[in-house]
C-alpha cells in the first residue's frame, strides 16, 4: 500500500518506519528541511531505541523516504496518516493549527480518493473539522473518507508498542473504509476495535486521563504513607496484586510528565467543560500532580536542613528512562526549586544532555 505520514515526531516517525518494516511504500513529509535532510543522511531527530537501525533498513530497501513536498506525498499515496504536533494552549484547549494546515493542503493537492487518517491526538469533533477543511480547500469535489486512528505508543518502547500493541482503534464512517486500515494492520495479528469516528477520538484521551489519575491516586495515598508512617511501596504491592487494579502506574513519584498525559488531561478537562460537564475528578489529579516536585524538595529540606550550602546530584533528566524528551520533565520543576533554595546542581542524563 502507498502511505503519507506528515510529520516526523514520534508518532510519525516511528510509525512511518513500521509500515514500511511491514512492506509498504512510505514517504514520510515534513515542513521542516534540516530535519528531512537530517533523516536523508540517517541521522534521528529523537532517540527511540530502535528506530535508527529500522529506519536505515528500509531506506536502503527502498521502502521509506523523506520528503519536504505534501502535494507530492498526497498524490502519491493511497492512505494519507496526519501525525503532527497538537500543542496546548494557554487554556488547554488543543491547538489544531497544524492539522487544519495540513488538511487544506491535502484538499488542495487530492486528485483522486484518498482515506485520511488523524493519527495525531486531537479532541473529539476533529474528525468532522479535518473533513470540512478538506471539503473546503478542494479545487473540484472529490470523494474521501476521515478516520480516527489513534497511538498508544510510550516513548522508550515506541517500536514495540507499534508493532505488538493492546489494541488497534480504527474510527471509521463505514464498514468499507474501516477495512482499509484492518487490512493495513492485519500482518501485526492483534486485537482490533472498529468503532464511529468519535468515539475513536474519545477513546485515547479517556486512557491517558486514567493512567494519569492512577498515578495521581498512589501520590495522593504516599503523602498519607508520609503522615502515618505507612511504607508506600508496600501498599503500591498489595493494591497492585489485584487484578482488578494491577501494578501499573500505581508507582509513587514526582508524578506524571511529558508530551501526552499533562496536555491531553488539560485537553480533556477543556473539551469536558465545552459541552457542559466539569470534570472535577480530573483537575483534581492534575493538582495532585502539580504539587509533587515542590513536595519533594521540601522533604528534601527536612531530612537536610537549609539547601543553601549543599550540592544535589539530580540523575536522571528526560521525562522517562530511554527518551531525550524533555518535554514537561519533572526534573525541570525539581531544579528549578532546588536553585530557588540555593543548592548547587550536578545533572546527568544518559541520553537527553543536550536537549
Amino acid at each position: 500500500m502507498n502511505i503519507c505520514v506528515v510529520g516526523t515526531g514520534y508518532v510519525g516517525l516511528v510509525t512511518g518506519a513500521v509500515f514500511a518494516d511491514l512492506g509498504n511504500d512510505v514517504v514520510c513529509v515534513d515542513n521542516a528541511t534540516k530535519k528531512i535532510e537530517a533523516l536523508r543522511a540517517g541521522q534521528m531527530p529523537i532517540y527511540e531505541p530502535g528506530l535508527e537501525e529500522m529506519v536505515a533498513r528500509n531506506k536502503d530497501d527502498g521502502r521509506l523516504t523523506f520528503s519536504t513536498d505534501l502535494p507530492g506525498g498526497v498524490r502519491q499515496a493511497d492512505v494519507i496518516f496526519i501525525a503532527v504536533g497538537t500543542p496546548p494552549k494557554e487554556s488547554g484547549e488543543t491547538d489544531l493549527s497544524q492539522v487544519e494546515a495540513v488538511a487544506s493542503e491535502i484538499g488542495r493537492s487530492m486528485d483522486r480518493y484518498k482515506v485520511v487518517v488523524n493519527k495525531s491526538t486531537v479532541p473529539v469533533g476533529t474528525g468532522e473539522f479535518v473533513r470540512e477543511v478538506i471539503t473546503r480547500h478542494q479545487p473540484r469535489p472529490l470523494d474521501f473518507d476521515v478516520v480516527s486512528n489513534p497511538e498508544f505508543l510510550r516513548e522508550g518502547s515506541a517500536i514495540e508498542d507499534t508493532l505488538r500493541p493492546d489494541r488497534i482503534v480504527i474510527g471509521a464512517p463505514n464498514q468499507q473504509v474501516a477495512m482499509t486500515l484492518v487490512e493495513l494492520y492485519a500482518p501485526l495479528e492483534r486485537p482490533m476495535i472498529i468503532t464511529d469516528l468519535p468515539s475513536a477520538e474519545v477513546i485515547k484521551y479517556a486512557s491517558n486521563a486514567f493512567l494519569a489519575a492512577k498515578i495521581s491516586f498512589i501520590n495522593a495515598i504516599a503523602n498519607i504513607c508520609e503522615a502515618a508512617g505507612a511504607d508506600v511501596s508496600q501498599v503500591m504491592k498489595g493494591m497492585g496484586l489485584d487484578s482488578r487494579i494491577g501494578m501499573q502506574f500505581l508507582q509513587a513519584g514526582l508524578g506524571y510528565g511529558g508530551s501526552c498525559f499533562p496536555k491531553d488531561v488539560d485537553s480533556l478537562i477543556h473539551t469536558a467543560s465545552r459541552l457542559g460537564y466539569d470534570f472535577k475528578l480530573l483537575r483534581s489529579v492534575v493538582e495532585i500532580n502539580r504539587e509533587r516536585a515542590a513536595h519533594l524538595v521540601e522533604m528534601m529540606r527536612k531530612a537536610m536542613g537549609p539547601l543553601e550550602d549543599k550540592t544535589v546530584a539530580v540523575l536522571g533528566l528526560a521525562f522517562k528512562p530511554n527518551t531525550d524528551d524533555m518535554r514537561e520533565a519533572k526534573s525541570l520543576e525539581v531544579v528549578r526549586a532546588l536553585h530557588a533554595a540555593g543548592a548547587q546542581i550536578r545533572a546527568y542524563d544518559p541520553v537527553a544532555m543536550e536537549n
